[in-house]
């Protein structure tokens, strides 16, 4: 670590940055197995329980927009804070929801609020970690994110067997985003815990050339940051892309797969948890590889793996032991994406002026969330003209693509720690 970085210790992430990312993450996991169930119980077909299980990435994208500048103006932990409840209000109208539209609105609002929550904690861990532990750092948040993913499912399946009432999960989202904002207003900012202040970040340079030629556009706008960083956006962007769609596609088709083939509902959100349980083991295996042999040595494994996976199960759908298959490519599908844990932070961190992140992690997560918006729409589309198991494939073949692009496009110069 040089001299010019903050002094890191670990424990300082742990109750202020990590516990509220936490707490919402588990509301988050547990809602999503269950948006396109309610929205069949609301009388959706197929396609268009996807379409309303994909207005949460929609959301994301949307949320991308204002995020950048909201928390370069208010700050990490304020955004985090009005996040958690616009998220809670769009949580009581899918509660209230009578029909796949209606729900598909209140998704749509609680994605905004998602992204808005997932930038502030991104932008704080780009400004204060050192680049050292960079990897390391963004893979533990990520890591947080898959705990509450495994976490989720499992407590959604308790409220289901417990209530009856599938809807009711999500209220324990809204239990997640009070707490969430409990904490934030109560622990210390985790920003006064590294010692540092905003006027502390003018003091590191940019991490990478990228970083250097956005300082004098990245308090515009998310646009003219997008145009600023267009030979960015249009080569490694579009890998990035990629990640996001291939991470929705496995969010969006795993559910639905689940309902084609049978599957209950507490089954389904039983068989997911434990999925997210093998994500989440490999969050810091994926940050040690990053750090010490570089970020392309976790990221193309991860998609070769999804792309693997997607094409397998595309086949399975008719095959006798079908649920066995099911069951079988959830969990390999974990792996690859566990291995691959906090990658698009990491590209995203290396890339941005670490004196104010915000601008360029909001293009650059408005680019990946773009291709985490499209994949939902791109399923529903092909499900609803030929078949859930077409679009799985599809989606496979578009993975190996993005690997082929990260291999192309991945800087060579983020320099690599010692461990």
């Amino acid at each position: 670590m040089s001299s010019s970085e903050h002094p890191f210790r670990w424990r300082s992430l742990a109750l202020p940055a990590l516990l509220p990312t936490l707490l919402f993450s588990i509301g988050e996991g547990a809602i999503l197995p269950i948006i396109p169930i309610v929205a069949d119980r609301l009388g959706a077909d197929l396609a268009t329980a996807g379409l309303v299980a994909s207005m949460i990435m929609v959301g994301h994208l949307i949320g991308d927009i204002p995020s950048g500048w909201l928390i370069s103006k208010t700050g990490e932990r304020p955004a985090m804070i009005g996040a958690a409840f616009v998220a809670a209000v769009g949580l009581g109208l899918a509660i209230a929801s009578t029909s796949p539209f209606m729900l598909g609105a209140s998704i749509l609002v609680i994605g905004i609020a998602s992204a808005v929550f997932a930038l502030a904690r991104h932008a704080f861990m780009t400004s204060f970690v050192p680049q050292s532990y960079r990897a390391r750092a963004l893979s533990t948040l990520g890591g947080t994110f898959r705990l509450g993913y495994f976490v989720g499912p499992f407590l959604a399946a308790g409220v289901i067997a417990i209530t009856g009432s599938t809807t009711a999960v999500f209220g324990l989202h809204i239990v997640g985003c009070v707490a969430a904002a409990v904490v934030l207003l109560l622990l210390r900012d985790p920003a006064a815990s590294f010692g540092a202040s905003a006027a502390s970040r003018s003091a590191h340079g940019p991490s990478t050339p990228e970083g250097g030629q956005l300082v004098a556009h990245e308090t515009i706008g998310l646009f003219r940051t997008m145009w600023a960083s267009r030979r960015i956006l249009t080569t490694l962007g579009v890998g990035a892309a990629l990640i996001g769609a291939i991470r929705a596609s496995r969010a969006v088709i795993l559910p639905l797969w689940a309902v084609s083939i049978g599957i209950g509902d507490a089954n389904t959100a039983l068989i997911i948890g434990i999925a997210g349980a093998i994500d989440f083991a490999l969050f810091y295996a994926s940050g040690q590889i990053m750090d010490r042999f570089g970020r392309l040595a976790s990221a193309l494994p991860s998609m070769i793996g999804l792309g693997l996976g997607h094409l397998a199960l595309s086949f399975s759908h008719d095959l006798p032991g079908n649920v066995v298959w099911f069951i079988t490519v959830a969990m390999f599908l974990s792996v690859a994406n566990g291995i691959g844990s906090g990658i698009l932070m990491t590209l995203g961190a290396d890339l941005a002026d670490p004196r104010n992140p915000a601008p360029f992690l909001g293009a650059w997560r408005f680019t990946a969330d773009l291709g985490g918006a499209g994949a939902p729409l791109l399923i529903s589309g092909v499900t609803a003209a030929v078949s859930l198991s077409l679009a799985t494939g599809v989606m496979g073949v578009l993975a190996l693509a993005g690997a082929g692009i990260l291999l192309r496009y991945i800087p060579k110069y983020v320099p690599r720690s010692k461990l």
